[in-house]
């Protein structure tokens, strides 16, 4: 049996947290920021101007990139790279 990888690389949240600062980043073509800059506690919506499309964007994005469903009704409580990654974290399956 072939196990195939479709997860990324890290799935710890240091790693996490670096994916979707580079999602965020090129989602939303800020050519200042990059993803070692990127502070992870930064509210999106308040500091940085993240409309609701600009979020349902960013979050297709992360489901496919994760495999993972992100429901709208939690897009409230997405409002830092943290909080998205700590929710990445705990819907990922468990890798054996």
């Amino acid at each position: 049996m072939v196990r195939r990888e479709v997860m990324p690389a890290s799935q710890d949240v240091k790693g996490i947290i670096r994916r979707v600062a580079e999602i965020i980043i090129d989602e939303l073509k800020l050519e200042e920021a990059t993803a070692d800059t990127f502070d992870p506690d930064m509210d999106l919506v308040d500091e940085l101007g993240i409309d609701s499309m600009d979020l349902a964007t960013i979050a297709l994005v992360l489901q496919d990139e994760y495999r993972i469903t992100i429901d709208e009704d939690d897009y409230p409580q997405l409002k830092t790279i943290r909080l998205i990654s700590e929710y990445i974290k705990e819907r990922l399956p468990v890798r054996h």
